[in-house]
């Protein structure tokens, strides 16, 4: 594994780059502070953009580590950051990553974080040398499933009441795709 951390990646209609203190209003205004965007995940909506500075002051004291990746999701026409897609668990010694996202409401249905997650799925493989990419959801929350299938994951199972949400304890869809597929995948174009 390439302790490579957050590079940044382009694609057709985003940029992916880390975090900076100038993104706060962005965050917040965008998606944070949204508790329809923030309803099946694991933290609660920002009250405040002062939240959101903090959240942003701790990831980016972590960027200095070589394995962490997070990733703001710039939204090209604009300039604005619109979302984020991270690696919420890297698991080494399988040279496997756990990613998780988000993105404003405003910005559903629009194919953008099926495109980010590809550009991140190509990085962790090519540039990171990972082995094995999983995301998962929870069952209440199908369209995030649609999104890791978008990207070539598989679903692989569900997990029972193994996972806990703002909606509560959940069971949880788990998606993945490794890296043998992927890159037959790649040569099929």
């Amino acid at each position: 594994m390439n302790r490579t951390g957050t590079q940044r990646i382009e694609t057709e209609r985003l940029i992916l780059r880390r975090f900076t203190a100038e993104d706060a209003e962005d965050m917040y205004s965008n998606w944070a502070s949204d508790p329809e965007v923030t309803r099946f995940l694991t933290w609660p909506a920002h009250s405040s953009v002062d939240i959101t500075r903090a959240v942003l002051k701790n990831w980016m004291e972590r960027y200095r580590d070589g394995g962490y990746f997070n990733w703001a999701i710039v939204w090209k026409k604009t300039g604005s950051i619109i979302g984020s897609i991270s690696v919420v668990k890297l698991l080494e010694e399988t040279e496997a990553a756990d990613i998780g996202y988000c993105i404003g409401r405003v910005f559903w249905g629009q194919g953008i974080m099926p495109e980010a997650l590809r550009a991140v799925i190509r990085y962790l493989f090519e540039t990171v040398s990972l082995n094995r990419i999983a995301a998962c959801h929870d069952v209440r929350n199908p369209k995030s499933g649609r999104v890791m299938g978008k990207a070539g994951m598989i679903q692989e199972g569900i997990l029972r009441r193994s996972g806990r949400n703002n909606q509560g304890i959940c069971d949880e869809a788990w998606h993945a795709i490794i890296r043998e597929d992927w890159e037959k995948a790649q040569k099929k174009g």
